[in-house]
């Protein structure tokens, strides 16, 4: 797994914003190699962002990137509550009416990749709609 760069700084710590940045754009590559085209990334609504859309041949994927140190509190995937879901799919719904869509009219779904120390997990359709 690629490293996290070393960032600039007071105390050589990489800011929240900078850390997931560096994530978001490892999540990119690693989808890239398994053959998924990026189309946009943080993309903003009201009351939530979307860290990566990406195509998967005619579906268009919705995808939130979670790091997290330690499973002690259910880990990274664990950690996109129902709350979080329901924000992802409003800015989705967002995103899609302002590129002529809505889930009625494009194939899409919800993705997660979580990162832990040793691995890389991708829960394709992790939610939907019906979140």
């Amino acid at each position: 797994m690629a490293q996290i760069p070393a960032g600039t700084g007071h105390s050589g710590q990489l800011t929240r914003k900078q850390t997931g940045d560096a994530w978001e754009l490892q999540a990119r590559r690693w989808l890239e190699r398994k053959g998924l085209r990026f189309i946009a990334a943080n993309i903003h609504g009201r009351g939530g962002e979307i860290d990566l859309i990406m195509q998967d041949g005619p579906t268009i994927v919705f995808i939130e990137v979670r790091y997290r140190q330690s499973s002690q509190y259910g880990g990274a995937a664990a950690s996109v509550t129902r709350a979080k879901q329901q924000k992802l799919l409003h800015t989705a719904q967002l995103w899609l009416a302002r590129h002529n869509g809505s889930f009625d009219t494009v194939d899409c779904r919800f993705d997660v990749v979580a990162f832990t120390p040793n691995a890389i997990e991708w829960f394709k359709n992790a939610f939907g709609e019906d979140a």
